[in-house]
């Protein structure tokens, strides 16, 4: 399928000229006069690309580019300028488009601009494409993933939400998202046009917390001089979501079970029974079957409360995530901050790869936040990350490059140069081969047992790396 291009200017010669070189070079083009018409092209038709001229009667190139990127921030968009426009072309840059081409037009430069802005946007499209999918399943809230166990979670995310009311333990380290998932579960729920509340039980004391949840009578204690209803009325038909629920107390506990079985409860001071309609999601980050091991949390409850368990995986072990998360904070805070960052350097990229993200997704979140506030350009470089990651990247080089390096050519796109693969393959093999050889006192029958080879193929791997043979 041949790319689109949308050509927007106002000379007739320059659009003819610059259509018939498109063309000749495999391209599917149109061609607009002015903004207005360029906004109707390209609603209806989703150009790949757009090459907009700064200057047109009407609505300006940079409005046009504005209003480009707010509806389709996927389309990449390359600025024709006359040489006296150089500053308004870096203004739009900063804006969101991806380069700039002065006029009169270089068609060698030209051809080499498009197809190196289409091959930048195609990892761009492949993203929005999996959020638009990904917000037309669960909505807004969400972290995109390629990783088969998180696909495997948002199904059953889909599934349980139908359930309307079936429990939830949502389980993980703190930082993965398990807000998130209770969200979705709400969202795409039949509950999802009445109330979401959350209550953290590790923030409150017994007292409050326990008012929190139940609502008080007046005079139930020195401080309540008039009633309150609680998070389980004011949730009643809507989703209820306990966050950190491994730090309720024992008394609680006991009352909040009641709650699961008959769905009813009575206020603090109170003597009525009330019935509620609520789904209840609960979230930790601790192990609940040690807890109740160690007495520290109710057996009744934790099958209660575990209906449908989803267990979260930590950043660490999904790290074929760790590019598309980065793209994806980084066009959110592009956004916020009218900043222009397109790519991750390999060597940067390298270092978030042996880093262990301790505090997971929102760890790498704030990172991404605050390296676009406070850095310029369009690279995310290695000086840019946070001294703690870049202690860590030390760390790893010290552990074996090659290995980086090949997980590096694994979870990041390929680049227009593409990968030294023999390289990279001679060198893993010839480092596994010197490992078993070197624990084996240059045995080969035991080096050949410990690599899974048989002996001519290990001897016949030694003489084309150049090893010395017995």
């Amino acid at each position: 399928m041949k790319p689109v291009v949308l050509l927007v200017d106002d000379e007739s010669t320059i659009r003819l000229f610059l259509e018939k070189t498109l063309k000749d070079d495999g391209y599917e083009t149109f061609t607009a006069a002015d903004g207005e018409e360029a906004l109707r092209i390209v609603e209806k038709e989703l150009p790949d690309l757009v090459l907009l001229d700064l200057k047109l009667p009407g609505i300006n190139g940079l409005e046009v580019l504005d209003r480009v990127k707010k509806d389709y921030p996927e389309i990449c968009i390359i600025m024709l300028t006359a040489f006296g426009d150089i500053e308004t072309a870096v203004l739009a840059m900063k804006k969101g488009a991806f380069d700039f081409v002065s006029k009169p037009v270089n068609l060698e430069q030209l051809l080499l601009v498009v197809e190196k802005g289409l091959n930048s946007q195609k990892l761009n499209r492949e993203l929005i494409n999996l959020r638009r999918q990904l917000e037309l399943d669960f909505g807004n809230n969400y972290v995109p993933s390629v990783c088969d166990k998180m696909k495997r979670i948002y199904k059953t995310v889909k599934t349980v939400a139908g359930s309307g009311t079936t429990t939830v333990l949502i389980q993980g380290e703190s930082g993965t998202g398990k807000e998130i998932i209770a969200n979705m579960i709400h969202k795409f729920s039949q509950r999802r046009e009445k109330a979401f509340m959350e209550v953290n039980c590790a923030s409150l004391p017994e007292e409050l917390l326990e008012s929190e949840l139940f609502g008080h009578e007046k005079g139930a204690f020195t401080d309540a001089k008039e009633q309150k209803r609680g998070l389980l009325e004011l949730t009643n038909h809507g989703t209820l979501f306990l966050d950190e629920i491994g730090e309720m107390s024992k008394t609680i506990q006991v009352k909040f079970l009641r709650v699961l079985e008959k769905m009813t409860f009575r206020r603090v001071g109170g003597i009525k029974d009330i019935s509620v309609d609520v789904r209840i999601i609960s979230a930790t980050n601790r192990n609940l079957e040690e807890a109740v091991e160690n007495n520290e949390f109710r057996k009744d409850l934790y099958y209660r409360l575990k209906v449908v368990p989803i267990d979260i995986p930590p950043l660490r072990e999904r790290k074929e995530d760790l590019f598309i998360l980065m793209k994806h904070f980084m066009n959110k805070f592009n956004k916020q901050f009218n900043k222009n960052f397109q790519e991750i350097s390999d060597s940067a990229f390298q270092a978030i790869l042996q880093y262990r993200w301790p505090g997971n997704i929102r760890e790498l979140k704030n990172a991404i936040e605050r390296i676009v506030l406070l850095e310029d350009g369009t690279v995310l470089k290695t000086e840019h990350l946070p001294a703690n990651i870049l202690r860590d990247a030390v760390k790893g080089n010290k552990q074996g490059t090659i290995l980086h390096k090949i997980e590096v050519a694994l979870n990041k796109p390929f680049s227009d140069e593409g990968i030294p693969f023999e390289e990279l393959v001679t060198s893993l093999e010839n480092d596994l081969i010197r490992k078993a050889m070197g624990e084996t006192n240059s045995n080969q029958s035991k080096a050949a047992k410990l690599l899974r080879l048989n002996r001519d193929k290990l001897r016949y791997r030694l003489k084309n790396l150049g090893f010395e043979q017995e």
